[in-house]
């Protein structure tokens, strides 16, 4: 019974072979250190992760400023636009998750013909997603549609991505390395997509005209009608400037998917064994959020990261308006993620010498003093330029941790469900679902909060009701909710004690299972 047991709790352990000795002293299938990971396959899976953080830096960054001051949308409609958009997002998440978890194995893998297939309509809809519609009635509309057909292609691409993870090692520490290269890869990804979609528009960016400046009567209609030339070339050469940004965006899109397909080997991690029974949506549901370290986990991360995407989504406006750096504010932006992505190697040492709660706790709060200073400083360029870099090291923090923690919950479920396996897509698409339903909160909020605070489109300068606004959205907002997400972190139960504990256990299955499987 106790090897029944055994090969039960680790079904999702590779086919074992002959035995090795790991650095614990524990045997392993040799078969496991001939599919160790090289750095060649870990680069070609980190450069899978690149083009939902190229494309999702673009809408974060420049989304709503291109709603406002492009498109010409009303703020009440931009708001609907994103938060209805972000919000369908979060719901096809679990749905996409539970279908992935129920894909028939191919040989090309379970997870890649998903990201084969949703790639290139994925990266259309982006595309169009930046073009303004020759029509003013229905131009909330075409955005409405084309954002939500993005999210979801790039739904059926990003939860087979985020579970692949589990599928090209059973080891943890590979996993953790593979997982530092996706996330250093991902944080260049935001560069990428930052500085792309802000150099490219940066130089379509012509000086704004103050209409309250013309106050000389005799003049007016000459001025009025040279302002509306002006006004017209501005925006013409500013929408052509985000197409041209999309099209590049959406060609390095195509790829890092293609790398990603030829470049990494998807392991069965079944083979050999006894199918699994397929359980349902809903019983599947309950037993993934029933386990409390992983409820804990992505409770946690969804405080923190509502945070960090309300500074991420009003940041553009914050610099344009408030700061009053209207030249400067992409330069801003790209110097965060460069930052962040410099950052990410020390983290991931950082995490590997003194245990990922502490890195949680150092890395997270560590933007906190510098959210607070941009905003209490003078209007200052080249302060804005020190808090940017100072704040990335705590955006790498916020991309990292989350990602390295999640492997560890899914291990951590499987030793304590010996009988549940094959839930991964479903734990990794509930955690997208919860942050990007947390993105669709900040934008549509934030939004919603500029409209009421009197924001007007396409002005050089903006009230002060709104530059107080703004301050709240970039500051005191992400402050309160990095210390809720903190307060909600101290109940976590996984320590690098239990982190251990749990690999010893499972790499102990898996030889039960081998033994088994030798006897049968």
């Amino acid at each position: 019974m106790e090897r029944e047991h055994g090969a039960e709790q680790f079904s999702s352990g590779l086919l074992p072979t002959a035995k090795t000795v790991n650095q614990d002293g524990i045997k392993v299938p040799k078969q496991e250190r001939k599919r160790a990971l090289t750095v060649w396959s870990k680069v070609c899976f980190a450069i899978g992760g690149a083009p939902y953080q190229i494309t999702g830096s673009a809408l974060g960054f420049f989304l709503q400023i291109f709603l406002l001051d492009v498109a010409l949308l009303d703020p009440l409609n931009a708001s609907v636009i994103l938060f209805v958009g972000r919000a369908w997002d979060a719901v096809t998440d679990p749905t996409v998750g539970f279908l992935v978890s129920r894909t028939p194995w191919t040989r090309h893998g379970r997870m890649m013909p998903w990201i084969l297939i949703s790639t290139t309509p994925a990266v259309l809809c982006y595309f169009l997603i930046w073009v303004v519609p020759p029509i003013e009635q229905g131009k909330m509309w075409w955005y409405l549609l084309f954002y939500c057909l993005f999210q979801t292609l790039q739904t059926c691409f990003h939860v087979p991505y985020s579970a692949l993870t589990m599928f090209i090692s059973t080891e943890q520490k590979e996993r953790d390395s593979a997982t530092a290269y996706r996330m250093t890869v991902e944080v260049l990804g935001t560069v990428v997509g930052t500085a792309i979609q802000g150099q490219i528009v940066g130089m379509a960016n012509i000086p704004c005209i103050n209409s309250t400046s013309l106050t000389n009567s005799s003049h007016h209609s000459m001025h009025g009608n040279n302002s509306q030339i002006l006004l017209d070339s501005k925006v013409f050469n500013e929408r052509r400037a985000y197409m041209i940004a999309s099209a590049v965006i959406s060609l390095i899109c195509v790829l890092c998917a293609v790398v990603l397909f030829f470049g990494v080997t998807e392991q069965d991690n079944q083979s050999g064994l006894k199918a699994q029974k397929h359980v349902s949506f809903r019983r599947g549901l309950r037993l993934v959020m029933s386990h409390g370290p992983y409820v804990k986990l992505v409770l946690a991360f969804l405080f923190t990261s509502l945070a960090f995407m309300l500074m991420e989504g009003n940041f553009a406006l914050f610099i344009k308006y408030t700061l009053g750096f209207r030249e400067d504010f992409q330069n801003i932006l790209l110097v965060i993620m460069l930052s962040a992505t410099l950052t990410i190697p020390m983290w991931q040492w950082f995490l590997c010498r003194f245990g990922k709660k502490t890195a949680v706790y150092i890395g997270i709060t560590w933007a906190v003093p510098f959210m607070i200073v941009v905003v209490c400083v003078n209007s200052n360029l080249f302060v804005s330029y020190i808090v940017s870099v100072a704040a990335g090291a705590s955006v790498a923090a916020a991309f990292l941790l989350p990602w390295s923690m999640l492997p560890d919950v899914v291990d951590d479920f499987k030793v304590q469900n010996p009988t549940s396996q094959g839930h991964e897509a479903i734990f990794y698409s509930f955690y997208v679902f919860f942050t990007k339903f947390a993105s669709g909160v900040s934008l549509g909020v934030s939004t919603l909060a500029l409209s009421f605070a009197g924001y007007v489109p396409g002005v050089c300068v903006q009230s002060d009701s709104v530059n107080l606004t703004l301050k709240m959205l970039v500051s005191a907002a992400p402050v309160s909710l990095i210390a809720l997400g903190l307060l909600v972190f101290k109940t976590y139960p996984i320590n690098e004690e239990r982190r251990q504990y749990n690999n010893k256990q499972l790499q102990l299955l898996l030889l039960q299972n081998e033994e088994l499987e030798s006897e049968m």
